[in-house]
């Protein structure tokens, strides 16, 4: 009997051991992961800012303002992100918002340079060069707009879902498109770069420092979304919405409002894109704007933090390094697409990274 006793406690304690052993290990892997992900995430960070600034001081203006550019497309795929990767909502509509915004700069931009009012009637409504005035009415327009879309093709799914926000877009780009007041098809140059306080925004390395803000901004708000009830309840709503529903959550609601968010965000991107090439245009609402920053959210990563920031490095540097030699570099981009489609499913920051705990 006390033989068996004292193997019985053999055992225990061999099981405990074991268990420990296990359970060290894989706290072991989860710390080695996260300094990985950090690491990883600190660096993209980290070039992103101190290149340009590095640039700006060796007289390289075209890289600074490059930067500018890659920063801007990474908070418009941010927005997109937020809707595809963490909601489940595949819009190929965002152009609409991205446009929306540029517009809303250029517009701007017009009246106060012509001093003129953008509408007299009912009260009048003038133009402003302040782009704290212009991002506050690019967010709230985009939100608007996002919310009339949503409200519709919300109620749909699947590839129904994705051809009436595309249906959207392309209603607004054919707007924009026979609007003779502001360029038509032609564009709308911006004579003036919208300023903001104390601060002197026609300069390169000050507006990228400001676009380089917003990015952080946006990734900052969706992560502090993600990591609230709402977030989890977004998740849910993504993987099962029949069982968020059963628990008393309409999904409904939640998705529409990280739709709102998700083309606020990219409203915001628009209009500092417009401003950065001093041109708007209906190219900017263009399906094929949308279909590039779904792109690059699969290259970066769907449902990545960083993911939409990868992507855009990537992108926008196989543009302009492999279109200085050919006008088809497409080609390679879909072949690289395809590998990360096929070998890298988790984007390049899944492949830089690591795998997330949930994936």
């Amino acid at each position: 009997m006390t033989n068996t006793t004292s193997m019985s406690k053999n055992s225990a304690l061999s099981n405990n051991s074991a268990r420990g052993v296990a359970d060290g290990a894989e706290a072991s892997k989860a710390s080695s992961h996260f300094n990985r992900k950090g690491l990883v995430q600190m660096a993209l960070l980290g070039l992103l800012l101190l290149l340009p600034v590095a640039a700006y001081f060796s007289g390289q203006i075209y890289y600074v303002n490059l930067a500018s550019r890659i920063t801007i497309i990474a908070m418009a795929a941010v927005g997109l992100n937020l809707a595809i990767g963490y909601g489940g909502m595949v819009s190929f509509g965002h152009a609409a918002y991205f446009g929306l915004g540029g517009y809303v700069a250029g517009i701007s931009a017009y009246h106060a340079f012509d001093f003129t009012p953008f509408m007299t009637w009912p009260f009048s409504v003038p133009g402003s060069d302040n782009l704290l005035v212009v991002w506050l009415v690019a967010a709230v327009l985009c939100a608007l707009l996002a919310l009339a879309i949503g409200a519709i093709s919300l109620r749909t799914t699947g590839v129904y879902f994705i051809m009436i926000t595309l249906a959207f877009a392309q209603m607004i780009y054919y707007f924009a498109n026979s609007w003779p007041t502001y360029g038509g098809e032609d564009g709308l140059p911006i004579y003036i770069r919208n300023t903001l306080p104390l601060v002197d925004s026609s300069n390169a390395l000050t507006y990228f420092l400001i676009c380089f803000t917003g990015l952080v901004l946006a990734m900052a708000i969706t992560s502090r979304l993600m990591k609230s009830r709402f977030g989890a309840a977004l998740t849910m709503a993504c993987l099962n919405d029949v069982r968020l529903a059963t628990a008393g959550i309409n999904p409904y609601p939640i998705r529409l409002v990280a739709f709102v968010i998700s083309a606020a965000i990219t409203g915001l991107a628009g209009a500092l894109y417009a401003d950065l090439n001093g041109f708007v245009s209906p190219a900017m609402l263009s399906w094929h704007f949308s279909g590039e920053l779904m792109v690059i959210v699969i290259l970066g990563g769907v449902g990545r933090l960083y993911g939409p920031l990868a992507g855009a490095v990537l992108f926008v540097m196989m543009e302009t390094l492999l279109g200085g030699f050919t006008q088809y570099w497409q080609l390679f981009l879909g072949l690289v697409l395809l590998g990360v489609v096929l070998f890298a499913k988790h984007g390049v920051m899944g492949w830089l990274a690591g795998r997330e705990r949930n994936e």
